[in-house]
């Protein structure tokens, strides 16, 4: 088993060498998919033929979030479970995690590669995508990075996409995949490219209780505003909380038609099947399973409450086959 240290870099990243030699990539890493992984297991085997660190560098926040924020992507994974996932690969001895702010966006592609890679990383070969830009203004990229290898003493490896099987006819690997899966409610497609179920993580907060009032209680999740969330609809899954079980449940997700207009929030809503209990002010995480249908307008109490004990026996016949 690979001991993996996580190291937070701030804007002066001087200071003692993190490493004697590293085969590093660098990314965002958003979501952690299959495509990453297939990296990953390069940078691990490219290491451990030279003698070096396997090592990441990744960012504290989208880029985007920074650069341009109004068409910033909306974030498949928290910093948290970022850094969880790059930990659980069991392939990376060293993650190093840039604060990326206003300064750092300001720094220049010849600076990042010096200070960053050859002063504090050692490194000896950078793998990344083919198109990876990087610096002020994206100024950087592979072949800026070959050019300074030549003189600073590195290789640099850019990959294309993967597909899964190797198969280009497939969708690539890439977080803009999973996301446009999600778009559409395709939560297995997502899950195919990820390797595991799409999660999110927020916390429980108060509701309306209209749930309780109609027989099905819910736990309210307030999720920050950056998270990508599959399109509104009901959807079977599973519900984490601090006793850190994964519970049954059924997700509603939108702006309950039924009692709103098209102005309100949109929530996402959790029934856990089985479960009697207080969930309050709990951080939790929610994964989605399936599709069952869509958000939809109904006519009266009574049709909802038919429609969601059919949403609840639907449920339980996915998570029974899962």
């Amino acid at each position: 088993m690979v001991t993996t240290r996580v190291v937070r870099l701030d804007g002066g990243d001087s200071g003692a060498p993190l490493s004697d030699g590293s085969v590093v990539t660098i990314g965002a890493y958003d979501g952690l998919h299959l495509g990453h992984w297939k990296v990953l297991q390069l940078v691990r085997e490219l290491a451990d033929a030279r003698s070096l660190d396997a090592s990441a560098v990744t960012f504290d926040r989208h880029p985007a979030q920074v650069v341009r924020p109004a068409s910033a992507p909306l974030l498949l994974s928290s910093l948290e479970q970022k850094l969880e996932l790059l930990v659980g690969t069991d392939l990376l001895d060293l993650v190093c995690v840039m604060a990326f702010d206003d300064t750092r966006s300001k720094e220049t592609a010849e600076e990042f590669v010096q200070e960053v890679l050859v002063d504090l990383l050692r490194v000896r070969v950078v793998v990344v995508g083919a198109d990876f830009h990087f610096g002020h203004r994206r100024r950087g990229n592979v072949a800026l990075l070959e050019h300074m290898g030549t003189d600073l003493g590195f290789e640099v490896l850019g990959l294309g996409l993967v597909a899964p099987g190797s198969d280009p006819a497939h969708e690539p690997y890439s977080s803009t995949s999973v996301r446009g899966a999600l778009a559409t409610g395709d939560v297995g497609r997502a899950a195919g490219l990820l390797g595991r179920l799409h999660e999110v993580r927020g916390t429980v907060v108060a509701g309306d209780r209209r749930g309780r009032e109609l027989g099905f209680p819910t736990a309210n999740v307030a999720l920050p505003p950056e998270t990508c969330l599959p399109v509104d609809g009901i959807y079977a899954g599973y519900f984490r909380g601090v006793d850190e079980r994964w519970r049954p449940c059924v997700i509603s997700l939108g702006r309950r038609p039924t009692f709103y207009d098209n102005d309100a929030a949109r929530m996402l809503e959790a029934y856990l099947l089985d479960f009697d209990g207080d969930l309050y002010d709990q951080a939790v995480a929610v994964r989605f399973l399936a599709r069952i249908r869509d958000q939809r307008r109904f006519a009266s109490v009574d049709e909802l409450v038919a429609a969601i004990t059919a949403d609840v026996a639907r449920a339980r016949v996915l998570l029974a086959r899962a």
